[in-house]
């Protein structure tokens, strides 16, 4: 067992002595002032919707991934009892209308799918799709043209008939496979069930070229999201796993394993806290400018914005204060009073001024009567101070559909996030950001030679006089969904930046000066960088 601090990198030690708990740090320097604020506009989309009954209560994720190379962000939508689509990106040139048409071949038209994340399992340079289902899960192996197939038998991943509803991927050290971790909800067949019936989550690493039998991760206890993310930037993914209180009831919390040779979870002597709730999404940004990552997990009842204490040296979070406005513990408009049920949850700038926002997926589990029936979706607004003021209903976001998975990623390649939403038994919504007075951008696309062409676990940090935005690139986490679209970061009136990468392995590119509003490939030369235009 590794002590704490053992492996601390040069990075994480030069942090020691900050405080990262100052969540109202300002980053006005660099950002626009919220007048106007962000404006979307609901689009026609194909006809689709989250249906079944108890087993689809809970999932409903959306990939959102490019899979015919025209970076334009195509879609692939968890249909629970009704069968799953990839839905076509067929919008006819950057910043027009969005437009999506369902292609769905045959191989994806599945049935009992719970969600789905894009990753590129064989570094091919295609898409593959991790795919979630009340069933034995699936792997589907991206080809050319939008086209899939199973794997082939020799990939050695196979799965059991469990109900699905997480999942999250990393490199480890020199492996030419990721290793993939499912999360599990209840067990369908412990008669003693469903309450404290909480199935073991599932850990597959590779051996060579193909993957071992799977390591089951237990206790568990019925996780609904779980995360790979270099959480002190350690220099190690560790895994994160958010839980659902509704079934574990007593004796469980949240988990996070420590990837070693043989996985164990932190404990209080390493510095982790206990925490309870009724897990359902995490989200994972560097808000403050520090480096270092907050975390973000919704919940029936409210939404826990969570800091890590780096004096600690461990796994040290705690909550922030209720006065940030991060809590959404209620429905905003409306006159339901009960709490609010959160699903999905992403960060992202929506109106480019230089500070990221919060949007949360809402929706009563079926008929529950203790929460709101009708609960708006959030769209938290980042000031200027560091609080968070609500703006879904402005923004022309707040659905009060039984809502669940979502994507919050640039649609029609116009430096603005749009907006996907999965709904429960209520139609798929698309929104266009058309935010006025938007300000600066860049996205970025990673690129690196197999294994791991997307580099994920690698940190993008941009930079412009003091103000610092840290980017780690992952794949997990959400409700059920995941983005693997371009890296958004928005500047505000920056019209400058420094940008450097630092690589899954920890090399460092060189710093490089750019221009904003536009899009960048960065494919790595060893320990350099080469930058395109996308």
């Amino acid at each position: 067992m590794q002590s704490k601090g053992s492996r601390k990198t040069p990075f994480a030690r030069s942090l020691q002595m900050r405080n990262v708990v100052a969540l109202s740090l300002s980053l006005a320097c660099c950002s626009l002032p919220v007048d106007a604020g962000p404006a979307f506009l609901q689009i026609e989309a194909p006809d689709h919707q989250y249906t079944g009954g108890w087993e689809h209560y809970v999932g409903g994720g959306v990939a959102a991934f490019d899979c015919d190379g025209d970076h334009f962000t195509d879609l692939f939508v968890a249909g629970g009892e009704s069968p799953a689509q990839l839905l076509r990106n067929k919008t006819p040139g950057r910043g027009a209308v969005i437009q999506y048409s369902s292609e769905t071949p045959d191989a994806l038209a599945l049935t009992h799918v719970t969600g789905a994340y894009p990753l590129d399992v064989d570094s091919d340079g295609f898409m593959d799709l991790v795919i979630l289902r009340v069933g034995p899960n699936v792997l589907m192996k991206g080809g050319a043209d939008c086209q899939f197939s199973p794997f082939p038998a020799s990939l050695g991943f196979a799965s059991a008939d469990r109900w699905t509803t997480a999942f999250s991927a990393t490199w480890e050290g020199t492996e030419t496979l990721p290793t993939l971790a499912f999360g599990n909800y209840v067990d369908r067949k412990d008669p003693q069930g469903p309450f404290e019936a909480c199935d073991d989550n599932a850990l597959y690493r590779p051996k060579g070229a193909a993957y071992q039998s799977p390591r089951m991760l237990s206790p568990g206890f019925c996780a609904l999201s779980v995360l790979f993310s270099d959480w002190g930037r350690n220099g190690r993914a560790d895994l994160r796993i958010s839980n659902d209180r509704h079934y574990y009831v007593r004796d469980g919390q949240e988990q996070m394993w420590a990837m070693e040779p043989i996985p164990r979870l932190f404990t209080k002597s390493d510095g982790w806290q206990q925490h309870r709730l009724w897990g359902m999404g995490i989200a994972s940004r560097d808000i403050t400018g520090d480096g270092i990552p907050e975390v973000y997990l919704s919940s029936m009842g409210d939404q826990r914005l969570q800091v890590l204490d780096t004096q600690t040296g461990g796994p040290s979070f705690s909550d922030a204060p209720f006065h940030l406005g991060t809590t959404a513990q209620r429905p905003h408009t409306g006159d339901d009073g009960r709490p609010s049920t959160g699903w999905h949850i992403a960060f992202g700038d929506v109106q480019n001024d230089g500070r990221d926002d919060v949007f949360i997926a809402k929706g009563n589990v079926e008929q529950m009567p203790s929460n709101a029936l009708e609960d708006p979706n959030n769209l938290l607004i980042r000031q200027a101070g560091g609080q968070y003021l609500e703006g879904s209903v402005a923004a022309g976001v707040a659905s009060t559909a039984r809502s669940r998975g979502a994507a919050l990623s640039d649609l029609n390649l116009d430096g603005l996030l749009d907006l996907v939403v999965v709904n429960r038994r209520a139609p798929l919504e698309i929104y266009q950001n058309v935010s006025p007075d938007a300000g600066n951008w860049l996205a970025l696309s990673l690129k690196q030679t197999a294994p791991n062409v997307n580099a994920v676990g690698a940190w993008v940090e941009v930079r412009s006089g003091a103000t610092l935005w840290a980017r780690e690139v992952t794949t997990g986490g959400g409700h059920a969904s995941g983005d693997m679209g371009l890296i958004h970061f928005g500047l505000g009136e920056t019209q400058s930046v420094d940008l450097r990468v630092i690589w899954p392995d920890g090399t460092l590119s060189d710093w490089a000066n750019l221009s904003p509003n536009r899009g960048i490939l960065i494919t790595r030369n060893g320990d350099k960088a080469t930058l395109n235009s996308l």
